[in-house]
């Protein structure tokens, strides 16, 4: 199965600084490059990849650093969705400027672990609406306890492509299902708003990152939001905190072994070259 990795995290300790690994035993003191990642991946169908921001200290410097490694064509980095701050108007345009000079297709700023009323100020949403007028897409991370907040947020940024990250974050570990459930649903009303099937391994029990576990969650956001606005992310190397790439990618393409080939063709890469606007099958 051809995959475009939308949710594609680097680890350079030896260039950037990423405190909130620091205390995650899987992560910590590591690197995690592109040579590890294309070894993780030989014998999978991997036509290219968009690093996602890893929250890095100084998040200008990572962007810059990145876009070095996509000047290799071998690496395979067709894009980059680089971090932001929404919620601070100085320097704010001047950053976007910067990022048009390099092959940036979006930004994110993380929320599932900021107030929720980061998101809710007229200033932040004015921010985000002038990423969609340039074109680039906003990536949207909440907790499933937030799609309400996620819902209000994407109703007032409704001329532009928004992506939600991780299946809007369920709460396997709990069994909690039903609230999730509803803001999913909720949330997938919205046409410009699509879904990214990653991410959700690391929402389980530790050693409960399983196919059955995850099933009820991921076949609920493909029925809500249809094939159309589905893309795939691998989130590593968080994934390895309960699973690790190769498996993920197995229990993806079993996830999806019951659509037609059309349809996983969709979800694999052709809906995120459409919406990230990049290219793979050139």
């Amino acid at each position: 199965m051809k995959l475009l990795d939308t949710h594609q995290h680097l680890l350079y300790r030896g260039h950037l600084s990423y405190e909130w690994a620091d205390g995650l035993p899987a992560l910590a003191k590591k690197d995690f490059t592109i040579g590890d990642y294309q070894r993780l991946t030989q014998g999978h169908d991997i036509a290219g990849s968009i690093f996602m921001e890893v929250d890095a200290v100084d998040y200008h410097e990572e962007t810059r650093f990145i876009r070095r490694l996509t000047e290799d064509p071998a690496s395979k980095i067709v894009g980059m969705v680089s971090s932001c701050r929404p919620e601070t108007d100085e320097g704010f345009e001047p950053w976007l400027d910067e990022c048009s000079a390099m092959p940036v297709v979006g930004f994110r700023r993380i929320l599932h672990e900021a107030p929720d009323d980061l998101s809710k100020s007229e200033s932040f949403r004015k921010n985000v609406r002038e990423i969609g007028k340039r074109g680039l897409v906003f990536d949207m991370v909440y907790r499933a306890d937030q799609l309400a907040i996620a819902r209000e947020f994407a109703q007032a940024c409704d001329e532009m492509n928004l992506v939600l990250d991780h299946c809007g974050v369920p709460d396997i570990s709990s069994g909690e299902i039903q609230n999730w459930r509803a803001g999913i649903s909720a949330l997938s009303e919205l046409p410009h708003v699509s879904a990214k099937l990653s991410g959700v391994l690391a929402y389980c029990t530790d050693g409960e990152g399983t196919l059955d576990n995850i099933r009820p969650y991921v076949e609920h956001v493909i029925e809500s939001f249809g094939v159309e606005r589905l893309v795939w992310g691998s989130d590593w190397p968080v994934v390895n905190l309960n699973s690790d790439l190769p498996q993920w990618i197995d229990i993806f393409t079993q996830l999806v072994a019951g659509l037609s080939e059309d349809e996983k063709t969709a979800i694999g890469y052709l809906n995120a070259q459409r919406i990230y606007n990049v290219a793979v099958d050139r």
